[in-house]
C-alpha cells in the first residue's frame, strides 16, 4: 500500500462545475446562528465532499465571502448550492415547502439515535444550531423530529462543525443505501 500523492487523488475528483450540475444527494442541511467562520467553512467543506444538495444559512450565521470561511472551505462555497436567509424559521418553511422533511440536530425528549434511527423519508433536512444553545426552541417546533449523536463519554456534545459531519454522512450513506432513485 502506498499513500497517494495530491495529483493522484484531485484526478480522482470531479471539478467545482460538474459538482454543481452532478445530481446530489436528497440531504439538505440548515447551518442556525452558528458565531465561528471557521465552523461554518468547515460545513461547506463537508457539504462538499457529501455532495449535499443544498446548505442554508440562517440567523447570525456568516456568509460568504470571508476569508475565516474561506481558509476552511477550501473551495467549497463555489462548489456547494448555499442560500442565506436571515430567519431560521423562513428558511426551515422555505424547505418544507421544496418537499424536504425537517430534522433538528438535537438532544430533545423524543430524539432519534442516528446509529438506530429507521430510513427516513428522503428528501431530508437537518438543522444544526448554535455551538452553545443549539437549535432554537422556535426552529424546533417546526421539525419533523430530533436526531442525536449518540455519546459515550462525560461529553454530552461535539463542536458543531464535528456533529454536522456526522450526520451528513450518515443521512447520505441513508440515503444511498435505501433511495438510489435519487441518485
Amino acid at each position: 500500500m502506498r499513500k497517494l500523492i495530491h495529483a493522484e487523488i484531485v484526478e480522482q475528483r470531479i471539478s467545482g462545475e460538474d459538482a454543481l450540475a452532478a445530481t446530489r444527494h436528497p440531504v439538505a442541511a440548515v447551518l442556525e446562528d452558528i458565531r465561528s467562520l471557521y465552523n461554518v467553512g468547515s460545513c461547506f467543506r463537508t457539504a462538499d465532499a457529501m455532495l449535499l444538495r443544498k446548505l442554508m444559512l440562517t440567523g447570525y450565521t456568516p456568509a460568504p465571502p470571508r476569508k475565516e470561511i474561506s481558509k476552511t472551505a477550501l473551495g467549497a462555497t463555489e462548489s456547494v448550492p448555499w442560500e442565506h436567509i436571515r430567519d431560521p424559521l423562513e428558511g426551515v418553511l422555505k424547505l418544507r415547502d421544496e418537499g424536504y422533511r425537517i430534522y433538528a440536530l438535537e438532544i430533545t425528549d423524543g430524539s432519534m439515535r442516528l446509529d438506530s434511527i429507521e430510513p427516513l423519508p428522503f428528501p431530508v433536512a437537518f438543522v444544526a444550531g448554535n455551538e452553545i444553545a443549539g437549535v432554537g426552541a422556535g426552529t424546533l417546533a417546526h421539525c419533523d423530529g430530533a436526531i442525536e449523536i449518540p455519546m459515550y463519554g462525560v461529553k454530552h456534545s461535539l463542536n458543531v462543525a464535528v456533529a454536522f459531519g456526522i450526520a451528513a454522512w450518515e443521512l447520505v450513506r441513508m440515503a444511498r443505501r435505501i433511495a438510489p432513485s435519487y441518485l
